[in-house]
């Protein structure tokens, strides 16, 4: 983590007071379990999420300050041991993604997954026989999912194997890809100014924490199982959004107007771990 020397803080604090707080990194601090089974499945899904309409970018404004590392079940940099089996997936499923064209993705165990924690995560996955590649998770794969299983999908299971083998042993570790893309946000369907769900896209790390700014103070959003920060008396529907990384990286991005189904891009990403 980079040391901020005390001359950073007093010019932070008068950026602060000027623009507004949006970037920051603290030590991780997360805990990783390990395991592995046998058994394929196939995951269930979820209904289809909203049509994808891309908005003008919002504004976002950029400093430092403290925070708590989130903590979660994927640690950055700690190798897990599993096996990886194979599905037809098009890139939907629990994580309320729109079906894509990248044909790498992966489903999460129940146990790893988290509520949806898992979820937008970029993993590298190496077989025994020193192949490798990196899958994004989009989906849940249910019991007999085992912890520290992958169920990839077919195209990327191929990269690493003989389909025929149907499960091989792997070892997975979160990475932290480049990326030319930048965050987006996305009210669910039926959001409103009384009820909203925001859901994160495009992120390089996975998200851990979601807050809206509703009557001067920053107030945490539950997460549902289905990838969507639920706000259900309405509270900061509209207004400023502060979301933050498993790495502890805080971004705030500007008052995005709830239109239920679009995708609005912003100007924010996270950094890559360790910059």
């Amino acid at each position: 983590m980079r040391r901020t020397r005390p001359l950073l803080f007093v010019l932070a604090a008068v950026l602060v007071a000027v623009v507004g707080v949006v970037v920051l990194r603290d030590p991780e601090g997360v805990v990783g379990t390990p395991v592995a089974g046998p058994a394929a499945a196939v995951p269930t899904t979820t209904p289809p999420p909203p049509s994808t309409t891309t908005a003008a970018p919002a504004t976002t404004t950029t400093t430092s300050r403290a925070t708590t590392t989130p903590a979660g079940k994927i640690k950055a940099g700690e190798p897990r041991q599993g096996v990886a089996t194979f599905y037809d997936s098009d890139g939907g499923g629990a994580c309320s993604y729109d079906p894509g064209p990248d044909p790498l993705t992966a489903a999460m165990n129940v146990a790893d997954y988290e509520n949806s924690a898992a979820c937008g995560a970029h993993l590298l996955v190496q077989a025994a026989g020193g192949k490798s590649i990196t899958v994004r998770v989009t989906n849940l794969c249910p019991a007999p999912c085992r912890p520290g299983q992958l169920d990839l999908s077919a195209e990327a299971f191929a990269v690493l194997a003989p389909p025929v083998r149907g499960e091989i042993p792997v070892t997975w570790t979160l990475v932290s890809p480049e990326t030319s893309k930048t965050i987006s946000l996305r009210y669910k369907s039926g959001s409103s100014q009384y009820w909203c769900g925001i859901q994160v896209l495009d992120h390089r790390n996975p998200v851990a924490r979601l807050e809206v700014q509703a009557g001067g103070q920053w107030r945490p959003l539950p997460r549902a199982e289905y990838n969507y920060f639920l706000s259900e008396n309405g509270a900061g529907c509209g207004g400023p959004v502060a979301i933050t990384d498993l790495h502890g990286e805080r971004l705030v991005v500007d008052a995005l107007p709830v239109r239920p189904g679009a995708v609005q891009a912003t100007k924010a990403q996270f950094r890559r771990a360790g910059e």
